[in-house]
Formats: structure tokens, sequence, C-alpha cells
């Protein structure tokens, strides 16, 4: 699945390719964000692991692969 993860203070977002189930990682980022844990770690599928002050998060979007996708001009 595909997950952006937009910053405080930076005009780009952090996008990533993780593999691990959408509730797991729905779970793990709410828990970092709602407890206070200074770094969010997420892992890509490449093996690269990310670290993300949490108090910098200004949004995360999560894009399942089962979403369907759209190809052409929307009307």
């Amino acid at each position: 699945m595909e997950i952006r993860i937009g910053v405080v203070d930076s005009p780009k977002e952090i996008n990533l390719e993780i593999s691990e189930g959408v509730e797991d990682l729905v779970k793990r980022i709410d828990e970092a964000l709602n407890t206070g844990t200074s770094v969010l770690w997420l892992q890509d599928e490449k093996d690269r692991r990310i670290g993300i002050p949490s108090n910098k998060v200004a949004y995360v979007e999560i894009d399942p692969e089962s979403a369907p996708r759209s190809v052409g001009f929307k009307r």
C-alpha cells in the first residue's frame, strides 16, 4: 500500500510503499501520535527505516492496494 505523510513546515510530503496491513499501520500511527512517542518509525518495502518526529506529523494518507484507480480525464 502507499502511504503519504505531511510534515509541518515542509513543502514536501513523505511517500512510502509499505507491506504492513492497514489496520496494524493505523494502530501504530495512532499510538505514536497519542502517547507522545518522540519518533514514528516506519519500514518500507525496500527495508529502509524512516523516522518522523511525531510532533511534526501534519496528516497521514493511506491508499490501500484494493482502492480503484481511475485512468483518463474526469468530467
